[in-house]
Order: structure tokens, then C-alpha cells, then sequence
């Protein structure tokens, strides 16, 4: 009796660690900057990745048959005391723009043009580098550099 216990309680503990495994290794996504994905090369290739970047404006062009639309994202700091350090994310993102010393990532994604794909708008991305060297985004979320900004109260709120 105790041996039946035993072997079920070993059956259904192999089960459980087998399915952790299993569903953690096939969902697993890393978060890497664009310096990061540039750095490794051919070794980023094929993996799912999520990557967050300041998009140039003057780099966006679609195509209308197709819905591809391309454009490129900079390095934006991956850590948030470097953020605040630079007076906040709109700030940030703002300066990562304009220096053409940050690291670069063409960005190639399929669909309807975003109404926040503009200068200087935060890109979180998840996709894949492709063997051109191209991140290949399966999804695009935007956030525009105005959602960082905060309010300015007026006078009328300060009587």
C-alpha cells in the first residue's frame, strides 16, 4: 500500500516539475536594451526579446500595401535613477534623440500606423532580431514624451 503511495506521490511531483519547466522555458522573454541587442549580434538572433526605445521621427516611413512600417529607436537608459538623473523620462527621451552618439536599432513592424508613432515617443517592443540585424516587432506599445510631462496647475487652480 505504502509503495502505491509512493510511486503516484513521485508521478505527480515529476508531473509538476516537468510542466513548471516546460511552460517557464517556452514563454520566456528577455528585456534588453537596444545597446544590448546591438552588442550581441548574431547571438540576440531569433530569441524573443522585448525592447524599449526613443523613436527618431525623421526615420519613419510606411508602406501603404504592405502596412510595413519602419523606423528606428535609440538607446534609452535601462535604469531608473540614470531616468531621474536626467530630470525624468520626457527628458530622457528628448536627449536620447538628439545624440547621435547613442546606439541605434532599425525597427520593422506590420500594421496600421500607430497615432503615437512620432519623434521622441518611448517604443516598447517584443519581437525578434532578424539576420539582417532589424528588430522584427510583433507588438508595438507607445507612450508619447507629453504623458510624462506633469500638469502645470494655473492661477485660476492656485486661488
Amino acid at each position: 500500500m505504502q509503495t502505491k503511495f509512493l510511486i503516484g506521490g513521485l508521478l505527480i511531483a515529476a508531473s509538476i516539475i516537468f510542466l513548471l519547466v516546460s511552460s517557464l522555458s517556452a514563454n520566456t522573454q528577455y528585456y534588453m536594451t537596444v545597446d544590448e541587442i546591438v552588442a550581441q549580434g548574431a547571438e540576440a538572433q531569433g530569441r524573443d526579446l522585448r525592447v524599449s526605445g526613443a523613436v527618431l521621427g525623421e526615420t519613419i516611413t510606411m508602406n501603404n500595401e504592405t502596412l510595413e512600417i519602419n523606423f528606428t529607436v535609440v538607446n534609452i537608459p535601462g535604469d531608473q535613477a540614470e531616468i531621474d538623473a536626467q530630470g525624468g523620462m520626457a527628458e530622457a527621451l528628448h536627449a536620447a534623440t538628439l545624440d547621435p552618439t547613442r546606439t541605434r536599432l532599425q525597427v520593422v513592424y506590420y500594421g496600421a500606423k500607430p497615432d503615437l508613432l512620432k519623434n521622441e515617443a518611448q517604443a516598447i517592443m517584443s519581437g525578434k532580431v532578424g539576420e539582417d540585424g532589424r528588430f522584427y516587432a510583433s507588438e508595438l506599445l507607445l507612450k508619447c514624451p507629453s504623458k510624462y510631462n506633469e500638469a502645470i496647475p494655473t492661477a485660476e487652480a492656485n486661488n
